[in-house]
């Protein structure tokens, strides 16, 4: 049994992209399995008129926003705090999305997941480990590459725990699919 170098994989970090770039496709937009993932706003349309002269530019805000720690002890803000709403916002830019541009960034991100999994695997494991051991390895690392992160958000800003569990199971999914990608691949 010999050593494996990362870079060596890359037909399973290829492959495991790919396939879990349409099984991203599949769990997105096929099946209605996210559809709920973002609410609707009541009166939207009012809310966006009421915005739309404030001409914010793209990037991430909340609200409300205090200066400091120090300000956030005060009366004042704890009162904006107590009125709302409380928000963390994403502003977009304006316009339809392109999306061709943002399945390129998510297809590059399988793969550099995919390569931080074969890292991991090559480090751990020699060529002619068995299938079940690579994919023990490998798929938990690439689970943890498109998952746990996830979490910081339902902590940190509130994600809702129905939307951060589907996409924790579409991670596991993703590392089920790199695990078994690689455990079929690995160089004997």
């Amino acid at each position: 049994m010999s050593n494996v170098s990362a870079l060596s994989l890359w037909v399973p970090i290829l492959l495991s992209a790919v396939l879990v770039f349409f099984a991203s496709f599949v769990l997105h937009m096929a099946l209605p399995w996210h559809h709920g993932d973002y609410g609707r706003i009541p009166e939207e349309q009012r809310l966006m008129d009421a915005l739309r002269p404030l001409n914010i530019p793209p990037g991430d805000y909340m609200v409300p926003r205090p200066g400091d720690m120090k300000e956030m002890r005060t009366p004042q803000f704890q009162e904006k705090m107590k009125a709302g709403p409380v928000l963390f916002v994403t502003v977009l830019p304006n316009g339809q999305t392109a999306m061709g541009k943002y399945l390129a960034y998510w297809f590059v991100y399988c793969l550099v997941v995919g390569y931080f999994a074969a890292y991991v695997g090559a480090a751990a494991l020699p060529s002619g480990t068995p299938y079940l051991r690579v994919f023990q390895i490998v798929g938990t690392t690439a689970f943890g590459g498109y998952a746990l992160a996830l979490w910081q958000m339902k902590i940190w800003y509130r994600r809702s725990l129905g939307t951060t569990i589907r996409s924790t199971i579409d991670g596991l999914i993703y590392g089920l699919l790199t695990g078994g990608t690689f455990g079929w691949l690995w160089p004997h």
